[in-house]
């Protein structure tokens, strides 16, 4: 009995951290949920994530649209918090000049959820995202979500990857080594 007061029990934050590292390595095929009417960005396009570089700290999932390799999510673990930022690249792998926008998770969330309002940082180069939220949600063995709200307006994106059926890795981000 004792020692279960002696096991420190895991934050959300923790467990969340350790479903994404179990995906390290794996790609999965998304679907659009949720976009705009007018969304010609994703509609219509192969959608993949694949969970490339998984570092302690930090684990980085490139985010593919058809033949667009310019995303990547980059997941970092803090003290108790998660950071997610968006990187974008040129085909040449320079940076493009919107990037690096994203925000850190308001509390240590759960095992299948973390959420991350818009930081100073994204307010900065997008002003028109300082109302964005974005979430991830995992349920294991089954679907990894991607959502992105626009507080106070009608912008919503919500992405489903099955990870059910594990796919072949596509092409390396731009600006990535393999």
């Amino acid at each position: 009995m004792l020692l279960a007061f002696l096991v420190k029990a895991q934050s959300g934050q923790e467990l969340f951290w350790s479903e994404l590292k179990k995906l390290c390595g794996k790609t999965f095929e998304g679907k659009v949920v949720t976009a705009p009417p007018n969304d010609t960005a994703f509609a219509n396009k192969k959608l993949q994530m694949h969970v490339r570089a998984c570092e302690e700290e930090r684990i980085r999932i490139p985010f593919h649209v058809g033949t667009n390799y310019s995303r990547t999510w980059v997941l970092t673990k803090t003290t108790d918090r998660i950071l997610l930022k968006h990187d974008h690249r040129h085909e040449d792998g320079s940076a493009d000049r919107v990037t690096m926008y994203g925000g850190l998770s308001t509390n240590t969330g759960t095992n299948t959820m973390q959420v991350f309002p818009a930081d100073q940082e994204t307010v900065n180069l997008l002003p028109r995202a300082a109302n964005n939220v974005w979430w991830i949600s995992i349920v294991p063995g089954q679907s990894f979500t991607y959502n992105l709200r626009g507080i106070g307006s009608e912008r919503q994106f919500s992405i489903a990857f099955d990870l059910t059926k594990e796919i072949p890795s596509s092409p390396a981000p731009w600006g990535w080594k393999d």
